[in-house]
């Protein structure tokens, strides 16, 4: 009757894409396999901070019990200048499947993310057929800056997280002056900023597992069941009139 009286509330909805959220289907059985992590960086330098911090990161993932893939962004084309099926377009698109999670690193260049972050967000498709290759994956991002302390790349990958429909969570790293955070053997020194990139791993996994499971329901949503019944429907009328 509840039920009834709010949808009698609800003209302009469609009551058969209509759905309340279950809290049982939230509490789907847990995958036994390590949460699966792919890492991005936005730089070809030779010393490139954000790679030598993508390896940091790395090593804290595997610590906590994730299996890691980092992604060498040397070789791939500018976006829509070469075809889709250019190995290095399709080895990134085919991590990006294989992921639950992510982590995006970038320097910060004039004031914002590097065009090599950008153009590997930017082959990644929002979509490939019915499949998506980054709904509902987990993100973590971070940035170095060769100055003070600023978090313009990671607001930029925020929202292109967001875009993509990526659970981007809440904690980030922003390494200032990067050069003087890491030693001769490229290992990042102990500071604060240290701890603040093992507090963003170690919240990526905790999130990954959270949502891994349940991904497809938290990104299940009325306009497109609502689209799905409307072209169902469509369907079914051209086939009686056959």
């Amino acid at each position: 009757m509840q039920k009834e009286i709010a949808l009698s509330d609800l003209p302009n909805t469609n009551p058969e894409a209509l759905r309340l959220p279950e809290s049982a289907k939230l509490s789907a059985p847990m995958s036994t396999h390590r949460p699966r992590i792919l890492l991005l960086y936005g730089s070809l330098r030779k010393v490139a901070y954000s790679r030598l911090l993508t390896q940091e990161a790395a090593r804290l993932l595997e610590h906590f019990g994730a299996e890691t893939r980092i992604y060498d962004p040397s070789g791939l084309p500018l976006p829509d200048d070469a075809p889709v099926d250019h190995p290095k377009v399709q080895e990134l698109r085919e991590l990006s499947l294989w992921s639950e999670g992510q982590v995006w690193t970038s320097p910060e260049r004039h004031g914002a993310m590097t065009g090599v972050m950008k153009s590997q967000i930017d082959w990644i498709p929002l979509a490939m057929g019915a499949i998506r290759p980054t709904q509902g994956r987990t993100l973590a991002l971070m940035q170095v800056s060769g100055g003070s302390q600023s978090f313009n790349a990671v607001n930029q990958m925020r929202v292109l997280g967001r875009w993509i429909r990526m659970i981007t969570i809440p904690n980030q790293s922003s390494v200032a002056k990067a050069y003087q955070e890491f030693d001769e053997n490229g290992r990042m020194k102990p500071s604060a900023y240290y701890d603040r990139v093992v507090d963003v791993m170690e919240e990526l996994v905790k999130f990954t597992l959270l949502t891994r499971d349940v991904s497809g329901y938290l990104t299940d949503r009325y306009s497109e069941r609502k689209e799905s019944i409307a072209m169902l429907k469509k369907r079914v009328k051209l086939n009686e009139a056959v």
